[in-house]
């Protein structure tokens, strides 16, 4: 038999299943409209529009089947009926849409099957979306829709669409009936009308269709279910009407509020619906709130609250319809507060009251009784009645306290706890800095522990814990389980946030690197807690939440005793430590959660959600474990070791990986707690159980059935047990044969592919901790040495890097570096020739302190022509910074060596004048010093070949090579300053600007002798000047690093800089050395950088701006001292500067505070941030008009300041999210988007970065998104459009559809609930980008995929 296609499908086939529709067997009707459901599904589309007799007698059979008795024949021609649309022409979808709102259902006993229909019909064509014209089946469907089932909905013709003597439709199906009922189901059809062509409703109609849902929601005696339906219709209608239209609703909204007869039902449905209308038109409410809040405030206030109080004395419960209108008015004050925080502002006080009020509301429980309950006693007595503490029956009162079984109070407490947590989350900012979260909001969730209710606890624990998260948002958490990478960023982000003067940069390449971090041979920081702030307030309160929750964990639930660990983790966490006194409270709890048994006893009962939350609390008791050895002194834990050990080396034998694997970081912290230096080594009772750590862990190790991420964590663990007992004080705990053991197998798993990374970190960690030849044999470290040199060549980049930076730290450590022999270097050296090249700087800059180091111990096996041939192929290339720091150090040690002559030779003979002369310059001299008479040149050389020299490139490299030996040889140097300020006045490009660099460098080594020179050259020509600028610039920076004494030259310097400043080319150069001068002498220059920014002349006050800019990043903390007072100060002068051009370098100066000052600035990040948001709103007074010969152009001089403010907004959300109004800034995103295209980029940017920061707020910011994109993916660029124009669009294009991907990817599931408004823009404008993009989308999701790759 020939397969069926859709051109085989003819209307005949149609005809021929219609008569068995109504045949008496129901199973023939079922498979009859199951193959009519096929046949129409897969027939071609329309192939029923020309024949409009088979159309109309196929939905005459379908419309009769809906009245069939039996529920799946209905249902199945309900199916037809959605496909059947599709395929029938457009005049006959008025007559369809008209049976189905008069069909009269007779047989069957659902009665919604007519709304069914209609709903399935509705939603069967494409849905309309602003700004898109719409498809013709859409406008089709909307026609019949507008002519026939609106007007039967209202129950009159409302467009009379040019047909002239149109009947009167039947009765309203929205009509309130005599018995005061409404249909709920034309609810529902109208609710489908408004979602599904609401973009298309004309404005009588949307007015028409308010007027009747109004009259539903207005009537006295329409049920209750009948008036929430109305609500969603209303909150939908919202959306799509006009500014007048929502004006006139919301103004008849206030008149009811403010009737005087209105009813308690009443109030609630009006407070139900601003609930619903924020949360689908947060935007535009937000303008009418300063009215409509009060009508939700007053619900919730003092009167309201005593009334509640004396009516459940009087009456022995409250009202119970005044306690739904409660509850519902805190449900819409925490849609208020998220979705409209700004607005919410004026409000703030009044807010935190009511939900303060309501979070403590029990009427159930008398004011006496509350007390009783332990809510606010004085530390004395709380001392006093530590045996009271401890009598756990009367702490909650379950049973005896409640006089209703019915009581719903609880409800509101739970919606206010989460009001208070949307306080938090939208102005913890503000509200942190001035103390009132914690001085007036976190001692009543306090004392709400003592809650009756399970749920409302647990609300009130997480509400706690997210205030005290908040309190350090921004700063790097350590991951209890795996602190080895985030140590790693720290320590890098540290070094690169704050490079000290004493060190070259290239230490960020011959540092420990985070190995001794992750260690942790440093004991936990012991300082007090600050005196002021957030953080002070946390540590006053510490007491207090440690007597609450000392008492849930003895008694309550898993899910409770889950809340509390995680709470006490995050103050861990926040305050460093902060627990010393309190841990006895809180240790045999603790202890027990780790414990098997703190799951339960398994049984048929308990189902998988019980035994998951079994374990994800001894996860988290065990995180909590390892922050508290990380932070505190492991004397506080000595007198529950022995209790502690056992039980986590259970855990770690767990069948269930992450119990296992947290259980392993938890005895990973234990070990650095019960080691030298943080413990003696003598103590018996640690040798014993540092003996049961390493069983367990090296048992977890060579396990071969256990997971990957559990042996990856024990390979970690063994490597700090290995590095924390090495030294002579530690010899004692681990024996010889279990060391021997440990480190072969550490070899052994870094030859395995799984777990070769861990190993190498691990093993990185014990090479920076060994210290005797005996802890490190000589045949384990050259196969180390050889195997992490072997990775070198693979193509992961990560495990490349962790294999070079424990190859530098074993060539650092003297003991592993004595046990190379010649073979084993030789193969080592040639195994990293290949990563002397430019193409990776961070590879480069290690590979290159590694061969140093080499160098110094075994010159003639490492330095050979391969070498020196490398070497020569980088100076030629475009090198600088750190990287250019770790060549001058090799180059250094091979001079020293006496083996630099070969080098030398490549140097001048093959590269010379080909590559950067400053660069090839700085090697050469470098060589030249440190290999002496050995290199086969002399310094007379290089003097004689810049005199005799006659081009000009051999003479910068001439005078590089001088500059850079002069530097080098100090005051032993017999070069004259003449030498070089000779070549000032060369009429070449390039020799002036070499012979000033050169001569600064020179006078780092000799300030005594050059900078008299120089200052008296800086007062000649400008572009003298200009020379001695530059090398001021040297010296200074030079000096900074070495330490040098210029004080007798520092006030003429000062002033010379500030004259020499003035010239609109010196202002960069001279902006810098201001800086670098301020950073030398912060307590003289600092204060008269900020009295000049107070010049009438802006060009001063710009200059001086750059200049605390460079002071922001070389600087140390002598300086941050003196800075810390001032700093906000100056950058708050900085950024209201009256000077465009000068505000545009103020917030280049806050985005660099907000890296490397970020304790300074961001604690006042309240009073910055909202400068920074008005700088980046258009100005139009900044925009005018260019005429460019017949055309105008038009010119905004405001844009690079606007993207100067977006750049610091995003890089602020790193560090500082929560200080930042999200409000203000989505509004500033999303305006952004119709910006110019740096900007678009940059908000795309920021967009990306909030789906990980903030999804939430994300999320109820998709559809003003969806708008913004669907303008820009709609642009289409003229046709006589430039190149650059049409990629740029492409760019633009392109970036939108990746963001999309991502938002849509991870947030579009929290707009999906049907009852919701929110999210309806977003929905349409995804179905538009994958019908119209669909290529480009593909495209851009492979392009993330690899990416992610």
């Amino acid at each position: 038999m020939a397969p069926v296609t859709a051109l085989s499908i003819t209307p005949a086939a149609v005809v021929a299943l219609l008569p068995k529709l109504t045949d008496a067997d129901g199973d023939i009707r079922y498979m009859s409209l199951n193959d009519l459901h096929n046949t129409l599904k897969n027939g071609p589309p329309g192939f029923l529009a020309n024949d409009y007799h088979t159309a109309a007698k196929t939905i005459d059979s379908l419309l009769a089947t809906l009245d069939d008795v039996h529920g799946e024949v209905q249902n199945q021609a309900i199916k037809c009926l959605g496909v059947l649309t599709s395929r029938v022409g457009a005049d006959i979808l008025s007559p369809l849409v008209e049976k189905l709102s008069t069909l009269k259902i007779t047989h069957s006993i659902d009665s919604s099957i007519p709304a069914t229909a209609l709903r399935t019909f509705i939603t069967s064509f494409p849905r309309p979306m602003s700004g898109v014209p719409a498809l013709k089946a859409t406008q089709d469907a909307y026609s019949s829709i507008s002519k026939v089932l609106i007007p039967r909905l209202v129950g009159y013709i409302i467009i009379p669409h040019g047909i002239k003597n149109t009947p009167q439709p039947p009765p309203a199906m929205l009509e309130i009936q005599p018995d005061n009922t409404v249909d709920t189901d034309a609810i529902d059809v109208l609710i489908e009308v408004i979602r599904s062509f609401g973009p298309m409703l004309q404005d009588p109609e949307k007015k028409a269709l308010q007027k009747s849902t109004l009259a539903i929601f207005d009537h006295e005696r329409v049920s209750g279910m009948s008036k929430k339906k109305t609500i969603v219709a209303i909150s939908l209608l919202a959306i799509y009407m006009s500014d007048s239209l929502l004006n006139s609703f919301i103004l008849g909204v206030i008149g009811s509020f403010r009737d005087p007869n209105l009813t308690l039902s009443q109030r609630k449905l009006l407070v139900n619906m601003i609930g619903s209308l924020v949360r689908s038109i947060p935007q535009r409410l937000g303008s009418h709130l300063k009215t409509l809040a009060p009508f939700i405030l007053s619900a919730l206030s003092e009167g309201e609250y005593q009334l509640a109080i004396q009516e459940a004395a009087e009456n022995g419960a409250p009202d119970p319809e005044a306690e739904e209108v409660r509850e519902a008015a805190l449900i819409a004050l925490e849609g208020l507060l998220t979705s409209c925080s700004n607005d919410m502002r004026p409000f703030t006080t009044e807010t935190l009251n009511a939900a303060l009020r309501y979070v403590s509301y029990d009427p159930n429980i008398t004011q006496d009784d509350d007390e009783e309950m332990g809510g606010t006693q004085s530390d004395a007595d709380e001392d006093l009645g530590a045996a009271a503490d401890d009598d756990e029956e009367g702490y909650f009162e379950e049973e005896g306290a409640m006089s209703d079984n019915d009581d719903a109070s609880w409800k509101i407490r739970r919606c206010a706890a989460k009001s208070l947590y949307a306080i938090i989350s939208t102005r913890s900012g503000d509200l942190l800095e001035n103390g009132i979260l914690y001085h007036k909001v976190a001692p009543v969730l306090i004392d709400r522990f003592k809650e009756r209710e399970e749920n409302v606890r647990n609300e009130v624990l997480n509400t706690l814990t997210f205030l005290v998260r908040k309190t350090s948002e921004g700063m790097t958490y350590p991951n209890p389980s795996s602190d080895f990478e985030i140590d790693m960023v720290s320590a890098i982000e540290a070094r690169s946030r704050k490079r000290r003067r004493l060190s070259s940069d290239a230490t960020l390449f011959d540092s420990p690197g985070a190995s001794l971090t992750s260690v942790g041979f440093k004991s936990p920081d012991t300082s007090p807690p600050p005196t002021s702030g957030p953080k002070a307030d946390l540590a006053r309160l510490s007491l207090s939440i440690i007597r609450g929750v000392s008492k849930l964990l003895k008694q309550s639930s898993l899910a409770t005793r889950q809340a509390v660990i995680i709470l006490l983790r995050e103050m861990v966490v926040v305050q460093r430590g902060g627990l010393s006194d309190h841990f006895s409270k809180i240790a045999e709890p603790l202890i027990e959660a780790i414990k098997p048994s703190a799951s339960g006893a398994p049984s048929n009962t308990l189902g998988s959600t019980a035994l998951a939350t079994g374990s994800k609390l001894r996860i988290e008791a065990l995180q909590l474990l390892s922050v508290f050895c990380d932070s505190h002194s492991s004397r506080i834990m000595a007198p529950y070791i022995a209790n502690i050990i056992p039980n986590v080396t259970a855990a770690a034998k767990d069948k269930y990986y992450k119990v296992s694997s947290e259980a392993l970081g938890a005895l990973e912290s234990l070990l650095k707690a019960l080691t030298p230096p943080r413990s003696g080594s003598n103590d018996p009772d640690h040798l014993k159980y540092l003996g049961e750590i390493y069983d367990v862990v090296y048992d977890r190790v060579v396990a071969i059935d256990a997971d990957l991420e559990v042996r990856q964590k024990a390979i970690h663990a063994l490597g700090v047990l290995l590095a924390r007992t090495c030294g002579v004080e530690s010899k004692s705990i681990l024996s010889t044969s279990q060391r021997s053991d440990a480190v072969g197998v550490l070899l052994d798993r870094l030859k395995n592919e799984t777990t070769r990374l861990s190993s190498i970190q691990a093993i990185d960690i014990l090479l920076t901790s060994a210290q005797d030849k005996r802890e490190l044999q000589a045949d384990w470290i050259q196969n180390v040495t050889l195997e992490l040199g072997a990775q070198l060549r693979k193509a992961n980049r990560r495990l490349r890097g962790a294999s070079l930076t424990a190859l530098r730290d074993l060539v650092a450590n003297p003991v592993a570096i004595n046990n190379l022999n010649g073979t084993t270097i030789h193969r080592l050296t040639t195994l990293l020739h290949p990563l002397i090249n430019a193409a990776d700087f961070n590879l480069l800059g290690t590979t290159l302190i590694i061969l140093s180091r080499l160098v110094n111990r075994y010159p003639k096996e490492v330095v050979d022509r391969n070498l020196n041939n490398a070497l020569c192929n980088i100076v030629l290339a475009p090198i600088g910074g750190s990287v250019l720091d770790a060549l001058l150090i090799l180059v250094k040690s091979i001079g020293e060596q006496g083996i630099g002559q070969p080098l030398m030779h490549g140097l001048l003979q093959d590269v010379g004048v080909n590559g950067d002369p400053s660069t090839v310059g700085k090697a050469i001299g470098t060589l030249l010093v440190a290999g002496g008479s050995t290199v086969g040149v002399k310094m007379n050389d290089f003097v004689t070949e810049l005199q005799s020299a006659t081009d000009d490139k051999r003479k910068c490299l001439a005078l590089s090579v001088l500059g850079e030996a002069g530097l080098r040889l100090k005051s032993s140097s017999t070069l004259e300053p003449s030498l070089f300020t000779r070549h000032f006045n060369s009429k070449s490009q390039q020799l002036p600007r070499a012979a000033a660099v050169a001569l600064g460098r020179a006078g780092a080594g000799n300030i005594k002798a050059y900078l008299p020179v120089i200052l008296s050259t800086s007062s000649n020509s400008s572009f003298t000047q200009y020379l001695s600028l530059h090398a001021i610039k040297e010296i200074l920076q030079s000096t900074g690093q070495s330490r040098t004494d210029i004080s007798p030259y520092t006030r003429q310097i000062w002033e010379n800089l500030l004259a020499a400043s003035q010239a609109e080319d010196n202002k960069a150069v001279g902006a810098e050395c201001i800086g670098r001068l301020t950073v030398i002498e912060p307590k003289t220059f600092l204060p008269l950088l900020q009295n000049r920014l107070q010049d009438p002349v802006p060009t001063v006050r710009g200059t001086v701006i750059q200049a605390i800019r460079f002071t922001l990043v070389d600087s140390d903390d002598a300086y941050d001292e003196i800075l810390n007072p001032v700093l906000v100060e100056i950058l708050t002068k900085m950024l209201n500067d009256p000077d465009l051009e000068n505000r545009r370098l103020a917030l280049g100066a806050l985005n660099s505070a907000t890296h490397n000052k970020a304790d300074i600035v961001i604690p006042h990040l309240s009073k910055l941030v909202p400068l920074v948001i008005k700088e980046s709103k258009i100005k139009l007074e900044l925009v005018r008009e260019v005429q460019m010969g017949p055309f105008k152009h038009k010119v905004d001089d405001g844009l690079e300041v606007r993207k100067s403010a977006y750049e610091t907004l995003y890089s602020l959300m790193d560090s500082a999210y929560s200080r930042i109004n999200s409000s203000s800034l989505f509004d500033r995103i999303i305006d952004g988007l119709n910006d110019e295209h740096e900007i678009k980029v940059l908000c795309n940017l920021m967009l990306t970065k909030l789906i990980g920061i903030d999804p939430d707020e994300t999320a109820r910011h998709l559809d003003p998104i969806s708008d913004r994109y669907r303008t820009i993916l709609s642009f289409k660029p003229k046709e006589n459009a430039v190149k650059q124009e049409v990629e740029k669009l492409n760019e633009a294009n392109k970036g939108v559809l990746k963001v999309t991907l991502l938002l849509q990817e991870a947030l579009a599931a929290t707009t999906s609930s049907v009852s919701s408004a929110q999210g309806q823009a977003w929905k349409g404008y995804w179905d538009w980008v994958g019908k119209e993009f669909r290529t480009q989308l593909a495209s851009a999701e492979q392009e993330l995929k690899n990416q992610a790759a």
